[in-house]
């Protein structure tokens, strides 16, 4: 990242220590908000620059993590509202072809959480992918608790009737 004779500051040094735990630790939940690798790298990058340009007074903060989940949910949200969920090409872009043999249950539901909301998905991914409670949910996502019930409730009814579609499960 720097090379050997520049001095970084102790702030900035925290900062480089953060990223590097951070990066592996949210980029999983980044993907399954945003749905693609490009995206979610984006979207973990913007929002930890932005950690960047408040650090000095984050770097006392208690959870760090919390603070980080919670601006890469609102930074999705913020990206999704601006591109209300279409974006017309005049011609499809080229895509490689894996080069492993992907796993067919991981593919549907990633179809399938990419068909759900922006804030159903959000619940899903910070409950069972985060494993976050009710309360924490609700408190990253800034509403109530009943909100992230009924999200949760139909999110789910939702994903069961998706991934019981021959379109997502890829049998015919």
């Amino acid at each position: 990242m720097t090379d050997q004779k520049t001095r970084l500051s102790t702030a900035d040094a925290s900062y480089v220590a953060f990223v590097e735990e951070a990066w592996r630790r949210h980029i999983r939940l980044a993907l399954l908000l945003a749905g693609d690798r490009w995206r979610a790298e984006e979207l973990l990058q913007d929002s930890l620059v932005r950690m960047y340009e408040r650090w000095r007074r984050l770097s006392r903060s208690d959870d760090l993590h919390a603070y980080l989940r919670r601006a890469l949910v609102n930074n999705h949200t913020s990206f999704w509202r601006r591109r209300r969920r279409e974006s017309l090409v005049a011609e499809v872009p080229d895509r490689a072809a894996p080069s492993t043999e992907p796993d067919h249950d991981a593919v549907a539901l990633r179809r399938a959480l990419r068909a759900l909301p922006p804030r159903q998905r959000a619940v899903v991914v910070l409950r069972h992918y985060e494993d976050l409670p009710e309360r924490e949910v609700a408190r990253v996502l800034g509403c109530t608790v009943g909100t992230v019930k009924s999200q949760h409730s139909k999110a789910l009814g939702k994903l069961r009737h998706l991934l019981q579609q021959p379109s997502y499960t890829g049998i015919r």
